[in-house]
């Protein structure tokens, strides 16, 4: 405890206390009971006689003196002053969004909602369970799916987990499991995230242009699973049937990896007759994020429900017979035997998915296609002047993004866009990406 009759220097209480000191939850005299408990004077003296020789520094840790939280702060937003907020067209799976202040106010900035865990009894937690259960079902609806989990990661490793599940529930073709075949269209983060997968459990991937059905000296090899970007990365809306028909034909199981706002206006991947839907809820409220983290979905045929990995909410009736809330399927090998398992995957994005599904909620179906249609109209206003500057828009159909072709010009136009304010995607050096979505407004 301080002396009361000690004079402080101006200098000391101008410092302040340490912005560490609030969070390191011993203070000083815990820390000296605990070294004396032990037999050393200071935390050097201790650090000393734990750390080897052989990986000690010789040289004193170079710190900067202790900074208060308020020094931190304006340092912290000197910092985040010096970005560049530019307009974001790149696509590829993120997009601009609105949170609602509903949303921000009462669920992401809430803390009962953004610092709560599902507990290991999630019954107790009716409320999550509700949000959660509103989510599956919203991905259900959009899929065209019977069975939707309660959200996974993200997009690219929800894509992973359909190829394994894939590879469960397929039929082996030739005696053989056969190779999983992706598009050459889906987002090439997806595609990385599946080849660093399938290395470990010896899966074969197949990357190949699908626009035109499954190439023949791949389906020779047998196939067990296909994955498909609807809308794709170059931003082309397909009628995928054929080759989801031909997929079938090979035993293969077929995922299409789906927009869901695309949903609202497009045929479902269920009605196309997708086994699998997987993809991303990010523009339904969630902010980019510098890349994440968001709630990746998966929706499966009822055949399939029982190897959907990650948590299942299902509605029963408690002892009094009213509606209750519970986790009617946990296939991570936590919850049950190893070998039983489908999967590994150690949680959800439980605090993205509930922003996503009461983004829908504080839409509504009306509201949803509405913002789809609006950002599809933009796309189509900005293809025309396109088309009316001379410009070459590679797709006749697409939902909100555009590649359009510049013969050796699209690293200039993707500076220049740069200068304006403008982020686009350079597909290679004639092609250009430009994506609108929710927050895209005439020029």
């Amino acid at each position: 405890m301080t002396d009361p009759t000690r004079r402080i220097p101006l200098a000391e209480l101008e410092a302040g206390v340490p912005f560490a000191r609030r969070h390191i939850g011993p203070d000083a005299a815990a820390q000296a009971k605990m070294l004396a408990q032990v037999g050393y004077g200071s935390l050097d003296e201790l650090t000393d006689a734990a750390v080897p020789d052989t990986i000690k520094s010789a040289a004193a840790l170079a710190l900067p003196p202790a900074r208060t939280e308020a020094e931190v702060l304006d340092e912290l937003r000197a910092l985040a002053a010096r970005n560049q907020v530019l307009a974001p067209m790149i696509g590829l799976g993120y997009y601009g969004t609105f949170t609602p202040p509903v949303i921000l106010r009462n669920v992401m900035e809430n803390p009962a909602w953004y610092t709560a865990y599902t507990p290991y009894q999630p019954e107790i937690s009716q409320g999550r369970l509700e949000a959660l259960i509103n989510f599956q079902t919203m991905v259900a609806d959009l899929t065209g799916l019977p069975t939707s989990g309660a959200s996974l990661l993200d997009e690219g490793t929800a894509a992973a987990e359909a190829m394994a599940l894939s590879r469960r529930v397929g039929k082996a073709a030739k005696g053989t499991d056969g190779v999983f075949l992706v598009d050459a269209d889906t987002f090439p983060q997806t595609t990385a995230v599946i080849g660093t997968r399938a290395e470990p459990t010896g899966v074969e991937v197949v990357v190949a242009d699908l626009s035109d059905g499954i190439p023949a000296e791949v389906a020779e090899r047998g196939v067990f699973g296909v994955l498909l970007q609807y809308p794709g990365a170059s931003g082309a809306v397909r009628d995928l049937r054929p080759v989801i028909e031909q997929a079938h034909g090979l035993g293969a199981v077929v995922t299409v990896a789906a927009d869901l706002l695309a949903l609202t206006v497009l045929t479902s991947p269920g009605a196309l007759g997708a086994d699998i839907a997987v993809g991303t809820t990010q523009r339904f409220g969630v902010p980019m994020g510098f890349g994440g983290p968001h709630a990746g979905y998966m929706a499966v045929r009822e055949a399939y429900a029982r190897n959907l990995p990650g948590r299942l909410v299902g509605v029963s009736v408690d002892a009094d017979g009213d509606t209750a809330y519970r986790l009617a399927l946990q296939t991570r090998e936590q919850h049950i035997r190893r070998e039983k398992a489908t999967s590994n995957i150690c949680t959800a994005q439980v605090l993205l998915a509930v922003m996503a599904g009461m983004y829908a909620v504080y839409h509504g179906p009306e509201g949803l296609e509405r913002i789809a249609r609006r950002t599809h109209r933009y796309a189509a206003v900005l293809a025309a002047g396109l088309r009316a500057a001379g410009v070459q828009v590679v797709h006749e159909d697409y939902f909100d993004t555009l590649t359009v072709r510049v013969p050796g010009r699209a690293a200039e136009l993707v500076a220049a866009a740069r200068d304006a304010g403008v982020n686009l995607r350079q597909t290679d050096a004639d092609l250009v990406g430009i994506a609108c979505d929710e927050t895209t407004t005439r020029a």
